[in-house]
């Protein structure tokens, strides 16, 4: 199933893309938490600080990956939303040829390095142990995150969002059963959590495929695999400015991370949790992120400039509003939320949990035009931007958090947070509307092009 986006009301096309995506992303986010639980509740305080230790890692990792199939993502959308039938399959042939090699670059990168990363991120010496089993066993199956962001982003570049709904609720029911089988059942502790995990990212990567490889746009010949270099280098042109872009906030994170090892495993039980809820709260601005990245992309390669414009200013006002209610949620019902991950009697977990939600709360909605700004400038093409203001994030990031927490201790680290995403956002909004002023005098003039994305 494909969805053009090109014609149509941009507020309902938004809604129909998004709905579906939000739900698969919190049924992700919501095995993560299942892991989170059945490790805390079931094994203790020092393997939920263990697995929360490698969250900014794997982030980095991760994000990485994610960003490099964004990227390949916005140039099918952009054939796709042109018409080019011959574009999206030598677009896609490429993709799998460079994950193909990303896959086994940064597997074989990973495992080498992810015992040396947790010492230099300050990591307890009583729980690093666990943490670098757990990140391994993560990293062991990279091939198939690979593959299923790769799979994910072409469904999306062809307005497909309801297969990650369906392939997430799937994932996700057999992850959870798989964590309370292998750590209550097995006593694998953190290793059978990473097992399950891995387990549903395999399943999620065969159902994709199974899916994609049904579509009349993707019947490829021969001719479709011969190795273009130029497409390859467009690829990479749209995709690694994105992928260092997670990866530089993932750098931001791991600074974080290493400041809150340093007060002690409490604060790090404490400060996962809290994550862990902010990963769920964070999904409404990552999906219409998402559903931007497409939306732009498509009329992009369509030339409808000003549909972009009307289609930015309904999905903040979509986004605003939902991140206001889940402010008020964070605000008023922190404890209640918290209590999910951790004992009822670990009080001092609550209060750091509590503060940090409380603080980033006040600001998720900056957050979510984050989100957009950022994914539309990627769908039009300009991915620098993003990456630069992944920088500006880990400027922001470290300046705050070496300096304040001297004066407020953990709450320094809750506020260098959040100025992160206020500068970040300021930028990606001022380059949006110079991004799209730009096309519209291009329009106007009769000189319709591609900007690059240097410009």
């Amino acid at each position: 199933m494909t969805k053009d986006m090109t014609s149509g009301s941009p507020t309902k096309l938004l809604i129909q893309f998004s709905i579906p995506l939000l739900i698969g992303n919190l049924f992700q986010q919501l095995y993560s938490m299942v892991d989170s639980i059945v490790v805390g509740k079931e094994i203790g305080v020092n393997a939920l600080a263990a697995v929360g230790s490698t969250s900014s890692i794997s982030f980095m990792i991760i994000g990485f990956i994610t960003g490099l199939a964004n990227g390949f993502g916005i140039l099918v959308a952009q054939r796709f939303g042109a018409g080019d039938k011959s574009g999206v399959k030598k677009v896609v042939a490429m993709s799998v040829y460079l994950s193909i090699l990303i896959a086994v670059v940064v597997t074989t990168l990973s495992l080498i390095g992810s015992k040396p990363l947790l010492r230099l991120l300050n990591t307890p010496k009583d729980i690093i142990d666990d943490a670098n089993i757990y990140i391994s066993i993560i990293y062991a199956g990279i091939v198939a995150t690979v593959f299923y962001n790769l799979l994910s982003a072409i469904l999306r570049a062809f307005g497909n969002s309801k297969t990650t709904l369906y392939v997430m609720i799937i994932s996700s029911l057999v992850n959870i059963v798989l964590n309370i089988t292998l750590v209550i059942g097995f006593k694998l502790g953190v290793a059978g959590s990473a097992i399950s995990t891995v387990v549903a990212q395999v399943l999620s990567c065969i159902l994709c495929y199974s899916v994609v490889r049904k579509y009349d746009e993707l019947k490829m010949k021969k001719e479709d695999w011969k190795l273009d270099l130029s497409v390859c280098k467009r690829l990479f042109i749209l995709g690694i400015p994105a992928a260092l872009q997670n990866s530089v906030t993932a750098v931001g994170g791991m600074i974080l991370q290493t400041l809150v090892n340093g007060f002690g495993a409490v604060y790090v039980a404490g400060y996962t949790a809290a994550m862990k809820i902010m990963a769920l709260a964070e999904q409404p601005g990552v999906t219409f992120g998402f559903a931007m990245s497409t939306f732009t992309g498509q009329n992009l390669g369509a030339k409808q400039y000003n549909r972009i414009k009307l289609g930015i200013r309904k999905c903040i006002k979509i986004s605003t509003t939902v991140n206001i209610v889940i402010s008020l949620i964070l605000f008023f019902f922190n404890k209640q939320i918290v209590g999910l991950f951790v004992p009822s009697n670990e009080i001092e977990i609550f209060k750091v949990s509590g503060q940090f939600l409380i603080v980033m709360s006040l600001l998720i909605w900056n957050l979510g035009l984050l989100f957009i700004y950022r994914s539309a400038l990627q769908g039009m093409g300009n991915t620098m931007i993003p990456m630069v203001s992944g920088i500006l994030e880990l400027v922001i990031r470290l300046s705050v958090a070496m300096i304040l927490p001297m004066y407020l201790g953990f709450l320094g680290i809750c506020i260098a947070e959040v100025a992160a995403w206020v500068g970040a956002e300021v930028l990606l909004m001022v380059a949006y509307y110079i991004s799209i002023a730009k096309y519209k005098d291009l329009m106007v003039s009769g000189k319709v092009q591609e900007l690059k994305a240097s410009q």
